[in-house]
């Protein structure tokens, strides 16, 4: 029986799922962990070698006969990232993440050549965000010389992996959307904002070709020698990690709402049509199984929790335990989590603030409460955006490492008031991934049927692990989420340039 992985190219680390679909169950799972390079002045980068290596570490985890068996592959990968390529299709330079705040001075750049935010907004559908890739090349030609000299191919970071795989360069929609030059409501590449990135060179002879959801590519030979995989594998399009979660946790019809907890916090909900706000309140992205996927981030989340930890010097699993001596509010500690600069709100220079401190109040437990609350405010005030434009969820699907935690389902339940279920297959990303190259291996074999009715048939929620909001923390984080406002509208104006 055939198996189907799924990669995810994460911050923290490669993740791997093998999925049987005639048995509906996960066959496989491995993982290899990641660093980061960081800087002060807001870089935040990783060698394209670390995924590799990664990658090859999680095959290798897998047995011989699992291996043989796998039939398509599927990459999901973290947005935003830049990874430059010569002709040979030689790396040029680190790559930089979405989590990298040191382009801004770009980002602000390449809106005033095009006539500020809105045209932006009007050209593509976004403005240029801190982390988006678009200000990454403008800083590279600045900064690295000799890499965007040499530039030949720009890729994303699943971009690379489907590259190391295949030897084909090519992208797909959903993560393309997340340069800051797709035009989301076309779907085609935007020559005004290509021209506002580098005036003086035709990026587009940059660009690799969109392929369409559906398209499998050869795995090469080389690399399935390597990884001892069949050399009959076909790899799918892949897409952005939000994008693979997005299909890991069924939503790939109107009317659903995901929310992932992981290193950056994220909301989605998928469109049948583009959804573009001109207040750019969300991100207005395409999604990999066709449609469109508008999507808030906030670029801390779990970083906030083990940010507290790592300050109290708590041990795995000691600051959840802590929460049950803690009440909702924290007993006033608040913090805004901003520790990696913030996208939602638009705060790239945003640092981390713990406010409300007394000689009471000031303990590692409601610490590390206030960074857990902390986190959950930031994407609620996302969600304000959604339900401001007369968006309505009955429901949120939770993904992510964050989703393991029981107090952290049960927050997200109270601050939204509103029920939260759990996907079967927590990595959602990664099981989005497998699922992608599930149909389009099953379409390219003559199958029928969409997507979307194939990922509704193999998503399944762990009854266990629901939440239904309770009415008096509803009533108490309302107030609660209020102060949180209060002390980020006092506090923004210090990090607004």
């Amino acid at each position: 029986m055939s198996l189907f992985v799924g990669l995810d190219i994460g911050t923290q680390g490669v993740k791997l799922v093998a999925y049987d679909p005639e048995r509906r169950h996960i066959a496989a799972t491995a993982s290899a962990a990641l660093e980061i390079i960081s800087r002060d002045d807001g870089t935040r980068e990783q060698l394209a070698s670390w995924w590799i290596d990664g990658l090859r570490d999680c095959f290798a985890q897998l047995g011989p006969a699992v291996r043989a068996r796998i039939s398509a592959i599927g990459v999901s990968g973290q947005q935003h990232g830049f990874v430059p390529l010569d002709r040979e299709g030689r790396v040029l330079a680190p790559a930089k993440l979405w989590c990298d705040t040191s382009t801004t001075v770009e980002c602000r750049e390449i809106m005033d050549a095009v006539g500020g935010a809105q045209r932006c907004i009007e050209l593509a559908g976004n403005p240029i965000l801190a982390g988006y890739t678009a200000s990454k090349l403008p800083w590279t030609r600045k900064h690295r010389t000799d890499a965007y000299r040499n530039l030949a191919t720009v890729l994303l970071p699943h971009d690379y992996i489907n590259f190391y795989l295949t030897e084909q360069r090519f992208t797909e929609y959903g993560d393309a959307s997340g340069t800051g030059w797709l035009d989301v409501r076309r779907r085609q590449w935007s020559p005004e904002l290509l021209a506002a990135i580098d005036p003086q060179r035709d990026l587009s002879k940059c660009l690799p070709p969109l392929a369409e959801l559906g398209t499998t590519f050869a795995i090469s030979r080389t690399t399935a020698g390597e990884l001892g995989l069949p050399p009959h594998v076909r790899v799918s399009v892949g897409g952005g990690d939000n994008m693979m979660a997005a299909i890991g946790t069924g939503n790939v019809v109107p009317g659903r709402l995901t929310m992932s907890l992981g290193t950056s916090g994220t909301l989605f909900a998928f469109a049948d049509h583009p959804v573009v706000d001109h207040d750019a309140g969300w991100a207005a992205f395409c999604a990999s199984s066709g449609g469109w996927l508008p999507l808030i981030c906030t670029m801390n989340c779990t970083v906030a929790t083990e940010a507290m930890a790592r300050l109290f010097k708590l041990k795995a699993g000691e600051g959840e335990a802590m929460l049950a001596s803690t009440q909702p509010g924290a007993d006033g500690l608040v913090l805004l989590p901003f520790f990696n600069g913030e996208r939602t709100p638009n705060l790239p220079n945003g640092r981390g603030c713990l406010l409300g401190m007394d000689l009471l109040n000031t303990t590692p437990a409601n610490a590390y409460r206030a960074a857990m609350e902390g986190a959950t405010y930031s994407l609620r005030n996302g969600y304000d955006a959604f339900v401001g434009a007369g968006l309505q969820f009955d429901r949120i699907c939770l993904t992510g490492g964050g989703s393991k935690s029981a107090a952290w389902r049960q927050m997200v339940a109270d601050v939204f008031a509103l029920p939260v279920s759990v996907p079967e297959h927590a990595e959602g990303a990664a099981f989005g991934a497998a699922l992608q190259a599930l149909w389009s291996h099953h379409r390219e074999s003559g199958g029928q049927g969409s997507i979307a009715d194939l990922v509704l048939e193999h998503v399944r929620v762990q009854d266990a692990y629901s939440a239904e909001p309770h009415a008096h923390h509803v009533d108490a984080y309302r107030s609660h989420y209020e102060r949180f406002l209060q002390h980020l509208d006092a506090v923004s104006p210090l990090y607004a340039s």
